[in-house]
């Protein structure tokens, strides 16, 4: 079942993937991978985003097909299920590879949707 609130939903996984920019800003992939705290936040945000993804359901590939929307679900998962094996590289790939086009598009897949009572 679609969300009842998708712009909202799409809100949530702009203002996820801005934190873990913030949060990377000034940072590599080694001092990413040395940083405990950075990585636990991401991780924490990539959760948000997952689950954001989830609650929007099929109207995330129709607004936005170019996204992996099954990897993003899937990674909540990874993240809850993996998470003493977690792999910084792969987070950090994530975070450098995937994560500007998503904000952007989440951020213009809002703007195009009426406000939805949030």
């Amino acid at each position: 079942m679609p969300s009842s609130r998708p712009k909202t939903r799409f809100l949530d996984i702009a203002e996820n993937a801005e934190a873990i920019l913030e949060y990377t800003a000034d940072m590599d992939r080694d001092s990413f991978a040395k940083d405990r705290r950075t990585r636990d936040a991401t991780e924490r945000c990539l959760s948000r985003i997952s689950e954001a993804a989830v609650k929007l359901g099929a109207q995330a590939e129709t607004m936005l097909p170019q996204h992996p929307w099954r990897q993003i679900r899937d990674l909540g998962n990874v993240i809850r299920h993996v998470y003493d094996n977690l792999d910084a590289d792969i987070v950090w790939s994530i975070v450098v590879e995937r994560l500007p086009a998503l904000l952007a598009d989440a951020r213009q897949a809002a703007g195009r949707l009426p406000d939805d009572g949030s």
